[in-house]
C-alpha cells in the first residue's frame, strides 16, 4: 500500500468514526434517559408497596389492640360483676372495723336513711 492509499483509507475511517459517534451519542442519550426513567418508575413502585406495607402494618397493629383492650375491658367487668356479687353487708361493716382498727382512716362514712354518706372534715 503506498501513502496516498493509506491516507484514504485513514480519512474513511476518520469519516465513519465521526459518523457514528454522530448517530451514537443521541441515541445513548435517549437510551440513557429511557433506563433512567424506568429505574426512577421501579422506584416509585416499590416506594409505594413500602408505604401500602407499612400502612397494613399499622392496620393489624390497631386491630389488635382494640382486641386486646375488648378483652381486658371484660376481664374488669367479670372481676366487678365478682366482687359486686360477693359484696355484703357483714363484710362492708368488717372492712369498716378493720379500716378503723389500723388507725389510718381518715374519712368516716356513715350511712343514712337515704343511703347517703355524710362526710365529715377533721380540722387539723
Amino acid at each position: 500500500m503506498n501513502d496516498q492509499t493509506k491516507t484514504i483509507l485513514l480519512v474513511l475511517i476518520i469519516g465513519a468514526v465521526i459518523a457514528f459517534a454522530m448517530w451514537g451519542i443521541p441515541n445513548y442519550k435517549v437510551y440513557s434517559l429511557e433506563l433512567s426513567g424506568k429505574a426512577q418508575l421501579k422506584e416509585a413502585e416499590w416506594n409505594r408497596q413500602i408505604a401500602v406495607q407499612e400502612a397494613q402494618a399499622l392496620k393489624e397493629s390497631a386491630k389488635l389492640k382494640a382486641e386486646a383492650e375488648i378483652i381486658r375491658a371484660d376481664g374488669i367487668a367479670q372481676a366487678n360483676k365478682i366482687i359486686a356479687g360477693s359484696l355484703t353487708d357483714e363484710y362492708i361493716k368488717y372492712k369498716f372495723v378493720e379500716g378503723l382498727n389500723d388507725g389510718n382512716t381518715e374519712v368516716i362514712y356513715v350511712p343514712t336513711e337515704a343511703n347517703l354518706p355524710i362526710l365529715e372534715a377533721r380540722d387539723n
